[in-house]
Parts: structure tokens; C-alpha cells; sequence
């Protein structure tokens, strides 16, 4: 008797259109992280100017010194739509990034030498001492008296500010790479430009760019004050002439223009820091 042998399909099971439909977008903890990282910052500079905005409504501080933020920045708009305010943004821009080009150009490789070479420091660092510690507002009159009151005692003194955190960073970071990682390039053959090239320049760039920002924010800085005793353009020049005539939003104004200014050059200085120094985070990872 011939046995039929049957086979059970399982039975298919219907999905819902539920089931098939997209999951609702999701905000990732990389993406709230990186939202927060760019919040954080703004938060407590939002908070200053809505304190500024506020005290001198409420009779916290006397208006006609501290006028409102809001009217600082009808000051600003006016003087940036008449062209006081790029005129002088621009004079004092020029300035500042010629003598703080001249200040790189120089310091670093200076550094470089006293770092490496101990002859060059032996003969060099007691009169970089004596003017390390002389203040670059003690000698502009000294600048002023040799350069004049135009536009190259300025510059030079710009150049005497910021030559100094450079060339003492420089330093700094030459002389504490690891030593190791010289000794291991110098036994691959490496020449001296090349390992320079390949391993000091890499290692002290961090210390090195912490004296170009330093040195960046004192161009400015020593500029504004060179500004106020002797010039005829150049925000330290709005600042003191909107003083003397009592124009104390036109004042407020060049003020918080410089406090830009200096905020926008040091995040391109961090820009280029990091794009330089991309393969210590690398390295890291």
C-alpha cells in the first residue's frame, strides 16, 4: 500500500505596511554634540549683550555712558553706511597685518636658529633679554621720534609686539621635541633641512602657533593704543576722536569692531593651526 507522503509549506506571513514604512529621522548624539559645541560659545556672549541691553534700560548703569547695546549698533550701521567705519577698520587692518607678516617672517626662523644652534644663543639672548622686557608702548616715542608720526613708526612698533611671543615660542617648541624622534630620523640619513622639514617643524608647530595667536591679538592691541596718541585714521583714531566729542556710541562702536576683528583673526589663525597640525589627531586616532 503505497503511503502518500505530504510536505507542509510553512505558511507566509503578511507583513503590514507598517512594518515596510521608513523609521521617523532620528537627530544622532554626533549630530547634538556638534550642535552644542557651536551653541556653547554663543550662549554666554548672547547673555553679555542682553545684560548690556538691559542695564542701562533699568537705570542700572547711567545711559548716557553706557548707552544700550541696540543703540550701539545704530551707531555702528550709520558709521559703517557713511565710511567712517571701513575707512578706519581698514587703516588699522593694514597696519596690524603688515607689521604682524613682518613679525612671522622674522621670528620664526630666528627662533629656529637660537633654538638649534647654541653659538647663535650664546651671542644673541642677552640683548633679546634686555628688549624682551622692555613694554612696546614704553617706546613709541621712540619709534615716533626716529620713524615719525606716520605710518612706519607704527608698523614697526606692531613688529616689535609680536616679534617677542613668536620668537619665545619658537623656541620653546624646537627645543622640546623629543629628542628620540630626532636621534631615529638622524639614523635614517636624513639631512638637516630634512629633518627639520619632516620632524622638528611638525612636533613644535602647536607652540609655535600659540605665539603667532598671542602675537596676532598684541598687533592689534599696541596698534589701537599707537593709535589714540598720534594718528589721523585707524579705530584707536575713532575711538578718541568719538571720546573727545562725546559721541559715546560712535566710541562703543569702534570698539566692539576691534573686539570682532580680533575674533575673526584668531579663528582663521585656529583654522590654519588645525589644517597644519592634521596628523597629530590622526596620529592620535
Amino acid at each position: 500500500m503505497a503511503s502518500v507522503l505530504t510536505t507542509e509549506r510553512p505558511a507566509t506571513r503578511t507583513s503590514s505596511p507598517a512594518e515596510h514604512a521608513p523609521a521617523p529621522p532620528r537627530t544622532s548624539a554626533r549630530t547634538r554634540a556638534r550642535l552644542w559645541r557651536i551653541a556653547k560659545p554663543v550662549l554666554p556672549i548672547l547673555a553679555l549683550l542682553g545684560l548690556w541691553e538691559i542695564a542701562p534700560r533699568a537705570g542700572l548703569v547711567d545711559e548716557v555712558f553706557l548707552p544700550p547695546f541696540s543703540t550701539v549698533v545704530d551707531a555702528l550701521v550709520t558709521l559703517a553706511g557713511n565710511g567712517q567705519l571701513w575707512s578706519n577698520a581698514s587703516a588699522s587692518l593694514t597696519r596690524a597685518l603688515v607689521g604682524f607678516a613682518i613679525a612671522v617672517v622674522v621670528a620664526i626662523p630666528l627662533g629656529i636658529a637660537l633654538a638649534w644652534y647654541r653659538p647663535v644663543s650664546d651671542f644673541l639672548n642677552p640683548i633679546l633679554e634686555l628688549f624682551r622686557n622692555t613694554a612696546a608702548l614704553a617706546l613709541l616715542p621712540v619709534f615716533v621720534l626716529i620713524l615719525g608720526i606716520g605710518e612706519q613708526s607704527k608698523i614697526a612698533l606692531v613688529i616689535y609686539a609680536c616679534t617677542f611671543p613668536i620668537l619665545l615660542n619658537t623656541i620653546s617648541g624646537v627645543r622640546t621635541v623629543d629628542p628620540l624622534l630626532i636621534k631615529s630620523a638622524a639614523s635614517l640619513g636624513l639631512s638637516p633641512l630634512r629633518l627639520f622639514q619632516k620632524v622638528v617643524l611638525p612636533a613644535a608647530a602647536p607652540t609655535i602657533f600659540t605665539g603667532v595667536r598671542m602675537a596676532a591679538a598684541a598687533s592689534i592691541l599696541v596698534l589701537i593704543a599707537a593709535e589714540m596718541t598720534g594718528a589721523k585714521a585707524g579705530l584707536g583714531y575713532l575711538i578718541t576722536a568719538s571720546q573727545l566729542n562725546f559721541q559715546i556710541p560712535n566710541m562703543y562702536a569702534g570698539i566692539v569692531t576691534i573686539a570682532v576683528l580680533g575674533t575673526a583673526l584668531n579663528f582663521v589663525l585656529v583654522a590654519v593651526e588645525r589644517r597644519l597640525s592634521r596628523w597629530r589627531s590622526t596620529e592620535q586616532g
